[in-house]
């Protein structure tokens, strides 16, 4: 049921399906954090499970070149203004957003990480909502969900330009991977965001 803050109720909601042709799953283990994240995305919007999207980059189109009639080439292009962070969206009744990185080394560099995204999270926190950060350890195949606060806290004081792998394992949690979700990271919002909330 939604509520709308007019007190109109409405039961149901428009939930078909999706075709069966624009369901696209792969078992592939070489895809990288973006599409495994995008994947467990679409599973959690097609199953009703949560709403999170990709936001889409700044991107100021400047010059774009038509070779032939049916096609075109943009040939030159700048951001506009700086992204925040890569995903957000809702998850019972909470605002979600978060940066997802990878990494091949044994820590997370923090100049993979810009300071406006540092001050976005900081602020999404500030206002109550679900700030974190997924991180891809590749070279060992694991991946992590880390609040936020941890890496905004190391960013601002640490003197440390990186926040190790033991540390993020101590701090963060592990993300199981499997077929469908992909990465499951929804359970751990509901383990250790939303337990009181339940």
């Amino acid at each position: 049921m939604v509520k709308y803050p007019n007190k109109k109720k409405v039961t149901h909601l428009c939930l078909q399906p999706l075709k069966e042709e624009s369901r696209h799953y792969t078992a592939y283990r070489g895809m990288n954090l973006e599409e495994d994240i995008n994947l467990s995305n679409s599973y959690y919007l097609e199953n009703d499970i949560a709403v999170i999207y990709k936001k889409p980059i700044p991107v100021q189109i400047v010059k774009v070149d038509y070779p032939k009639r049916s096609a075109a080439k943009i040939v030159e292009a700048y951001y506009r203004k700086p992204s925040t962070t890569d995903y957000n969206g809702v998850y019972k009744g909470k605002y979600v957003d978060f940066e997802a990185k990878e990494t091949k080394v044994d820590n997370f560099p923090f100049k993979n990480i810009s300071d406006h995204q540092i001050r976005h999270l900081d602020r999404v926190i500030h206002h109550g909502g679900i700030a974190f950060l997924i991180i891809a350890f590749t070279s060992i195949n694991e991946v992590y969900l880390i609040d936020a606060s941890y890496i905004v806290d190391r960013y601002c004081h640490a003197s440390k330009k990186s926040i190790s792998y033991e540390e993020i394992k101590q701090l963060g949690h592990l993300i199981k991977q499997g077929f469908q979700p992909r990465l499951d990271y929804l359970k751990i919002l509901d383990e250790f965001y939303l337990k009181e909330d339940s």
